[in-house]
């Protein structure tokens, strides 16, 4: 009888498992493999081999069998065309051949896993600092796609805030614990334009070695200057764990809500406060409203010209583009509500987009922002860098689950931030 996917992903697992058990007991040891050792890892090894050839083979059946259905579907029956979306981070867990694998390694017959099994600890799956903090990544058509959540928790996702500081930074990864980076602390352009030299003197200096003024003609071109300092980044871990059954563990509906409404989002709130808010003390970023050298504007008559004007600090002080303006729900709020004298909202009132630009910047709501400060910059100054790609497990061995038929599952992930040039950010007084 054919074995499923599932099945050959399963059997595949276990054989490298067996290969890797011995292999790590030798460097447990601190020796090498034996002859027997190394005969019996190069038979797992193969093993594998020819399982994972046969995946290929069931996989480029299963690819067939969908191009034949997709060439068969009559003009206009879109119904029978899968959507074109993306996966969230919870299908990619639930989907992943190594939880896969290990989970049909432990159910039933009918899929569940019984309440007798202990010992539970499921590989750890990682993924990109992208498929976290973006989530489903759509294309084409597939944008248009809602995803339909059939887990238990999924109304409480009410509760929780829209997130966007991250989508406004650089992004980028680290192979290493520690990131040096050189943040720009000042800028001088004294470019110009210079004649043709028509002597050969240079710039004299005075006794003390202090350049005196240029001769006519020489054609000394002028000097600029940037003042750099080499700032250090350490690495930080953002992580935490929910309970779930065991039952539910077998229930990709529900491991999925679980993922993507708490554990994903979790962690990118927890994300995004550290990026804007973190004091830089223990295991915090330094956070934008923390950094020494970024601008700030004084309130200055009304909203508008305050904002106005830190707008112009971006560029005149910044030599910087700003992309966005960032506030607090409720000072944003107060943005829409301004009238003229004649009594007519500024931004259009109750019908118009509550994002509507201002003065030709995205207006971005951030709860992490402090309500009473705004914050203008050119956004893309500022850096997350990956370190470790954010991974879910699951595991019994917590507390007295093992003996309540409980699991936690926990996700966890690193990373270190920089702001490159604190002059791209200006911090905007919003109170009278």
């Amino acid at each position: 009888m054919t074995k499923t996917m599932t099945e050959l992903e399963a059997d595949k697992l276990g054989l490298l498992s067996k290969g890797r058990d011995i292999a790590a007991k030798a460097e447990n040891e601190g020796r090498n493999l034996t002859a027997e050792e190394r005969t019996e890892v190069k038979g797992y090894v193969e093993q594998a081999r020819a399982v994972h050839a046969q995946m290929l083979e069931l996989d480029g059946d299963a690819k067939l069998r969908e191009e034949l259905s997709v060439l068969g579907t009559p003009a206009g029956d879109a119904k029978h065309v899968a959507p074109g979306r993306g996966k969230s981070l919870g299908e990619k867990f639930t989907e992943a051949p190594e939880f896969k694998g290990w989970l049909s390694s432990l159910s039933t017959a009918q899929g569940r896993i019984p309440d007798s099994v202990k010992g539970l600890n499921s590989p750890a799956v990682d993924f990109r600092m992208k498929d976290l903090v973006t989530g489903v990544s759509d294309t084409s058509a597939g944008a248009l796609v809602n995803t339909e959540w059939l887990g238990l928790l999924d109304g409480l996702a009410q509760f929780q805030r829209p997130l966007t500081i991250t989508d406004l930074i650089t992004r980028g990864t680290t192979g290493t614990d520690t990131v040096e980076y050189a943040r720009v602390t000042g800028f001088t352009n004294n470019a110009a334009t210079v004649a043709e030299a028509t002597t050969a003197a240079g710039a004299d200096v005075n006794a003390t070695g202090d350049a005196l003024e240029l001769p006519a003609g020489s054609g000394v071109k002028p000097e600029s200057g940037i003042a750099l300092e080499k700032v250090t980044a350490s690495v930080k871990t953002i992580a935490h764990w929910l309970p779930a059954t065991k039952r539910a563990l077998s229930d990709a509906a529900q491991i999925r809500t679980l993922i993507d409404q708490f554990l994903r989002y979790g962690l990118e709130e927890e994300l995004e406060d550290q990026v804007l808010t973190g004091d830089n003390t223990g295991e915090n970023f330094e956070g934008i409203l923390t950094v020494g050298g970024t601008q700030a504007q004084a309130w200055d008559t009304d909203l508008l010209t305050t904002t106005r004007k830190a707008r112009t600090l971006v560029r005149t002080v910044g030599r910087a583009r700003p992309t966005a303006f960032v506030f607090h729900p409720n000072d944003n709020e107060r943005i829409d509500l301004l009238k003229n004298s004649n009594g007519d909202f500024y931004f259009g009132g109750p019908s118009s987009n509550p994002s509507a630009p201002l003065w030709g910047l995205p207006r971005v709501e951030s709860e992490a922002m402090t309500e009473g400060v705004g914050m203008v910059a050119d956004w893309r100054m500022a850096v997350l860098w990956d370190r470790e790609e954010a991974s879910i497990q699951v595991s019994d061995s917590h507390a007295d689950f093992f003996i309540r038929n409980l699991v936690a599952v926990l996700a966890e992930m690193r990373a270190a931030f920089g702001v490159i040039r604190p002059k791209a950010f200006v911090e905007i007084d919003l109170t009278a």
